[in-house]
């Protein structure tokens, strides 16, 4: 509550005739190091959005938080520059934004006012790694985000939104690590004493409507397992540092409506592969020959209910992933040509923002703009396993 006042997250006003006041509770949580550890208690205070309704309330929804390519690019050149690597925490971070429309909330429990129990919140906020080569601008950066924000210096960065950092200077090596939240799924899910499987998904294994629940049997059947709360979890390990399970965890998601025991197999089948493989890192070494090497490919007509095929791309950079995706193209494929065309044209899109890194010390380009890529992506359609560069 000090720090919303600190913040001024509100002001107490009369609830204007016409509109409605959204409700609020709190979020407890328990926040664990890297070992699991309990590192202290955090309590959050969140509006209740879901009961406004959309085209009359609001427009548009987003979430201000960073994208996972971005953290790679940066730990990548970390590794192969013989960056200090430095973690600060922003306290309360999400009550640092401004918020430009209208919105009331109802008091708080436990928030006392001396000026009356029946004015409402109008609300007018919403809800960092540092890397330098030099240890002067490095202090100049933290006093800097002391200066303007509420901070708490981490030292040395080892663990970051759930995602362990192994750093060996000496080598040039750096590994990105999810071992403490996967072995937190597994138990979670109650398959912490699994068999290990060798595969996430393997060649023949076919999802298709069909597996779905027919009848208020095989309804009652899966209304207790916890599917979407598996793929989400799931997801989240794929958008971090799994790569690897990017394939399988698209495929699953796109059953979450209405999935099936035969979907709920082959999800559990997932949650095996990372019980044998969770010691696993994304890996990046420090490199005389820099650049930015993109891949492409698809597979034709793999969707059995809508014919439609499925693209994937990865990007790699210092020898290691630096952005990846699997999804179902939104068209329908007339060849197997045609499929790879799409996908290629996907991946050189996306890659024409990770080609200009550039290097620290002359500023010229590490890895090529692989939006150049466009101009001879028919030819590279051709081949069977398409490379960028």
């Amino acid at each position: 509550m000090n720090s919303m006042k600190n913040n001024e997250v509100w002001d107490l006003v009369s609830l204007p005739d016409g509109v409605k006041a959204i409700g609020c509770k709190w979020v407890f949580k328990t926040k664990k190091d890297s070992k699991g550890n309990i590192e202290r208690y955090k309590a959050r205070l969140v509006a209740k959005g879901f009961t406004q309704r959309e085209g009359i309330d609001y427009t548009d929804t987003f979430s201000p938080v960073s994208k996972k390519d971005s953290l790679r690019i940066v730990l990548a050149l970390v590794t192969q520059f013989d960056l200090e690597l430095q973690q600060m925490d922003v306290k309360t971070a999400f009550l640092n934004g401004d918020l430009e429309e209208e919105v009331y909330m109802k008091q708080p429990e436990g928030f006392s006012s001396s000026d009356g129990e029946n004015l409402v919140c109008k609300l007018k906020k919403f809800y960092i790694l540092i890397e330098t080569s030099l240890p002067g601008m490095l202090h100049e950066v933290k006093q800097f985000l002391s200066k303007n924000f509420d901070m708490k210096d981490m030292g040395d960065a080892s663990y970051v939104i759930g995602i362990k950092i192994h750093c060996d200077r000496h080598k040039g090596i750096l590994g990105l690590s999810q071992e403490t939240y996967i072995n937190k799924v597994l138990e979670i899910f109650r398959m912490k004493d699994c068999s290990p499987s060798v595969a996430p998904i393997v060649k023949g294994d076919k999802f298709n409507l069909n597996q779905c629940p027919k009848n208020e049997f095989e309804r009652e059947q899966m209304k207790n397992i916890p599917y979407a709360s598996v793929v989400g979890s799931l997801m989240y390990a794929q958008v971090c540092t799994r790569p690897d399970i990017a394939f399988a965890v698209g495929m699953l998601g796109r059953y979450q409506s209405n999935p099936g025991i035969d979907h709920w197999r082959a999800a559990k089948k997932v949650l095996r592969y990372l019980k044998g493989t969770k010691e696993y890192m994304l890996t990046y070494k420090r490199s005389d020959h820099l650049e930015v090497v993109g891949y492409s490919d698809s597979d034709f007509a793999g969707c059995v209910d809508s014919r439609k095929s499925t693209s994937g791309y990865i990007f790699m950079f210092a020898s290691g992933a630096i952005s990846w995706r699997s999804v179902k193209q939104t068209l329908t494929a007339t060849s197997t040509m045609e499929a790879e065309f799409v996908s290629c044209f996907e991946a050189t899109s996306h890659g024409d923002d990770k080609g200009d890194v550039s290097n620290r010390d002359n500023g010229s380009c590490l890895g090529r703009n692989l939006g150049r890529a466009s101009c001879y992506v028919i030819g590279l359609c051709l081949c069977p396993n398409n490379r960028l560069a």
